[in-house]
């Protein structure tokens, strides 16, 4: 009789080289709490155990390992080179036990399921919340997570399982995706009223190759706009003058509004910060200026409340 085959995750698991026994989470988080405290007293009383068994945890935790995660100095402990690795695995354990706490205490509430959507910046400030606030209202059984990442991001956190629907400004390659139409928006020029553009007919309409010699402020790296400016230079063959990379459409307004640069931004998100902070806009000539937003999930198959979910979003477009 031929032996079943082997499990892979057993053979995976029979491949590491250090200590398996020496692993408990109790240990794990009391070496994160050591990191970032640079105390083991402290670090023991973070995790409620008495100063002597957190430092035979330690010893035992690094015994297992075959490397040194501290180096103790009368200061306090210092970083080793194994320390950085350590911690990016740890927090993602951490982080895994910490969810499925969440998850169980929310069956105990009644939250049956939970789905998680990672979504650009550009969806969740103009449409998402009150779609899923409404959503919401006739699932209440059904708890949403959702993830601000720029477009690039979102499509990679589905393609790795980490998020069941994303929502993003097509642009990115989507091959091993499957995608569905969501809305469209456009970007505009934003300025301060300080600006010399603030001084033109409100309703110019402005050529992108005009403002090339601009400072600009913009979202970071794998943001849908950010690409677009960069191609359409290209294409004009000039370079873009990016003075600043920041993480939100209000901390661009506000660099904006203190007249350190101009930026391109969707008109939707931008029109509410128009009535509080002295900002001014034109539209683009440009045809790429209008965008497409799109719905992504894993191909195959979705759960009939995922499915229920993107059909909802696709749908309720005005």
């Amino acid at each position: 009789m031929k032996n079943p085959p082997a499990n892979p995750a057993n053979r995976a698991l029979s491949s590491v080289s250090f200590n398996l026994t020496r692993f408990d989470l109790l240990s794990i988080r009391l070496a994160v709490s050591c990191a970032q405290h640079g105390s083991l007293t402290v670090a023991a009383r973070e995790c409620n155990i008495a100063l002597a068994a957190a430092s035979r945890r330690i010893k035992e935790l690094e015994a297992g390992l075959g490397l040194p995660l501290f180096e103790r100095r009368p200061t306090g402990l210092i970083h080793t080179s194994a320390t950085s690795p350590f911690l990016k695995h740890a927090w993602e354990m951490l982080g895994a036990l910490y969810g499925l706490e969440s998850e169980l205490s929310d069956l105990k509430e009644g939250i049956s399921r939970h789905i998680k959507i990672c979504a650009s910046s550009a969806a969740i400030n103009q449409f998402l919340p009150p779609l899923l606030a409404n959503w919401q209202k006739n699932h209440p059984q059904v708890q949403i997570d959702i993830e601000e990442q720029v477009s690039a991001a979102v499509l990679m956190r589905v393609l790795e399982g980490r998020a069941e629907v994303g929502v993003f400004v097509e642009g990115p390659e989507t091959h091993g995706l499957r995608t569905w139409p969501f809305r469209e928006d456009e970007l505009v020029v934003v300025c301060s009223r300080a600006h010399p553009l603030a001084a033109t007919p409100a309703r110019t309409r402005l050529d992108f190759d005009s403002l090339l010699s601009e400072q600009w402020i913009s979202l970071g790296s794998g943001a849908a706009m950010l690409h677009e400016q960069q191609r359409a230079a290209m294409t004009l063959g000039k370079p873009l003058k990016i003075r600043m990379y920041l993480r939100s459409f209000d901390s661009i307004c506000h660099m904006v509004e203190a007249n350190l640069g101009i930026a391109l931004l969707p008109k939707t998100a931008v029109e509410p910060n128009l009535k509080t902070m002295k900002l001014a806009w034109r539209k683009l000539n440009d045809p790429w200026a209008k965008r497409k937003m799109l719905l992504a999930t894993a191909p195959g198959p979705q759960t009939p409340i995922v499915q229920r979910l993107i059909e909802f979003l696709g749908e309720s477009a005005p």
